[in-house]
């Protein structure tokens, strides 16, 4: 983001973004809905190297994807049959897995293109692992709202329509939600 309005998209998720990741993951350990939240209670107690999960690197880009690691925790999970599963062990490590990626592309991202901050923002954002480890990774200053503010993105919503507002812009009553809906990226690369 050069500035309001004007961003450049390095990358995206392939398929889930993490925060499905891990409402999926959640699930499966029978930890509830939101699944970070339960995911980082649970994984407290956890060690983050019990299990080696997948991390998929997906090289040469700064895209993302989840589905490997969803699917290697379901496997995980199914091989455990009817004894006890580890779920702190496994919440850990799916926690320390989904923030090794996301912390490690954004710092490249960061050094590559000369970013002068990162912003962490979005309900991963309020995850404690993720913050540590995008703190420790990233050589520029890391902006991180607190968790109160890291809910679905209100805050980022609400910021830009802010923006909008200021400029005059306004959208009709016939505004409907659309899901898919993109934000515009500026050709200027």
């Amino acid at each position: 983001m050069r500035g309001h309005g004007d961003y450049q998209q390095l990358g995206r998720t392939l398929d889930d973004a993490a925060g499905e990741a891990f409402d999926k993951v959640a699930r499966l350990l029978g930890l509830g809905y939101p699944g970070g939240p339960a995911i980082q209670k649970a994984a407290q107690d956890g060690d983050a190297d019990a299990f080696k999960l997948p991390r998929a690197w997906l090289r040469g880009t700064y895209d993302f994807s989840f589905s490997g690691l969803k699917t290697a925790v379901l496997h995980l999970v199914q091989g455990f049959g009817n004894k006890r599963m580890p779920v702190a062990d496994i919440a850990a490590s799916v926690q320390a897995a989904i923030a090794d990626v996301l912390a490690e592309k954004t710092a490249r991202a960061a050094r590559e293109f000369d970013a002068t901050q990162i912003l962490l923002a979005g309900g991963v954002a309020a995850n404690a692992r993720l913050r540590k480890t995008m703190l420790a990774r990233a050589d520029a200053p890391v902006l991180i709202p607190p968790p109160k503010f890291c809910i679905d993105n209100g805050a980022m919503i609400a910021a830009a329509a802010w923006q909008h507002w200021q400029r005059g812009e306004r959208s009709g009553w016939d505004l409907d939600v659309v899901p898919s809906l993109q934000l515009p990226v500026n050709s200027k690369q």
